[in-house]
């Protein structure tokens, strides 16, 4: 039996709405923020085809040539408003986790209001919580860059 959780997270960036779309579509940007403290994300290893079937690459690097890559692809690009992407193969997962990840982005007085949701197969609970807590620090990365 395939095992599913998802989660919302909501956070308010001190940034216009461009400002934080072009963070998680332009590759010099989003090296800035993606992926957890300690890990760099170098952009030559970042593909973001950020179109419907468009594919996203991101590869982590750490100490002692520790590496490990997260893709997906785009299932909707609505600039500067919405992007909906995959991460894994949702549809056909096999034994590992996969999602679908929506992220929307609306402009509240010139600062940006973003809902981030996810929701995953063969993927359970705990698994999902610490998907949150990862995502949690990869936006406070993310606010910090957008100043």
């Amino acid at each position: 039996m395939t095992q599913t959780a998802e989660y919302e997270l909501t956070r308010l960036f001190d940034a216009p709405r461009e400002h934080v779309w072009a963070a998680w579509t332009e590759p010099e940007r989003f090296a800035r923020w993606f992926g957890p403290r300690g890990l760099a994300t170098p952009v030559g290893r970042i593909t973001l085809d950020t179109w419907p079937g468009g594919v996203w690459r991101a590869t982590l690097v750490g100490e002692e040539g520790f590496e490990v890559t997260l893709d997906g692809t785009y299932r909707e690009v609505v600039a500067p408003e919405r992007l909906v992407f995959t991460t894994g193969d949702p549809d056909d997962p096999g034994d590992g986790p996969a999602s679908v990840v929506t992220v929307g982005l609306a402009d509240v007085g010139g600062k940006t209001e973003m809902r981030f949701h996810q929701y995953g197969v063969n993927t359970d609970q705990e698994h999902a919580e610490g998907a949150k807590a990862g995502w949690n620090e990869f936006f406070d990365r993310l606010a910090a860059c957008l100043k």
